[in-house]
């Protein structure tokens, strides 16, 4: 049975101001960092086997603080980025209402009506897709550790639980929580554990 831990990446200044992150390499904040820290220390002591991150800064912050903890390397892993937001990214929720709502309306209802510069939910969907896949064919029986973002991390749920695609915001992902996975070796999928942040506390 292959066990997936998700985390996702801690805090960023732009977590906190509510901007479209995207694909911009935004580090974490004061507090993301502690956020980091602790998820490490809850992590410490369990069994892992391999360590991968999306590239992104942010995330890889978060991953190398587990990482210390359990005396392991990362392995980068871009299809981990989180979803490319084109125009919108650095924008506040309500700044990209303002400044491109056609746009934004037409993006709400149909993710494959791409923002300009953006991507697509089917092309986001085929590159998580392909990474867990992936995942399955090289990891048998082991422990495996995701460090990304929000929206890859919920993406893979949703498609490995065979949720709606309508439904792909369903699944809570704060900062530096931790998610589990547990693929059978049939591929019938059991989550253990949803967005737990116990840690944080």
């Amino acid at each position: 049975m292959l066990h997936l831990i998700l985390v996702r990446h801690g805090e960023t200044e732009w977590n906190k101001q509510h901007r479209y992150q995207g694909q911009v390499d935004v580090p974490l904040s004061t507090v993301g960092e502690q956020q980091a820290a602790l998820v490490a220390e809850r992590l410490a002591e369990r069994k892992i086997d391999v360590i991968y991150a999306s590239d992104l800064k942010r995330a890889w912050q978060t991953a190398t603080a587990i990482a210390k903890k359990n005396n392991l390397t990362i392995l980068p892993e871009p299809r981990l980025r989180e979803m490319n937001f084109g125009v919108l990214e650095g924008l506040t929720w309500d700044e990209a209402q303002i400044e491109y709502p056609e746009m934004v309306t037409a993006w709400f209802e149909d993710y494959n009506q791409p923002l300009d510069g953006g991507e697509t939910l089917d092309a986001f969907s085929s590159r998580v897709l392909s990474f867990r896949d992936d995942l399955q064919q090289k990891h048998t029986d082991e422990t495996i550790l995701l460090v990304s973002h929000g929206g890859p991390l919920g993406e893979l749920l949703r498609l490995t639980l065979e949720v709606p695609s309508e439904k792909r915001w369903a699944f809570a992902m704060d900062n530096a929580s931790i998610s589990e996975l547990l693929l059978g070796d049939d591929g019938y999928p059991l989550l253990k554990s949803l967005n737990d942040t116990n840690h944080l506390n």
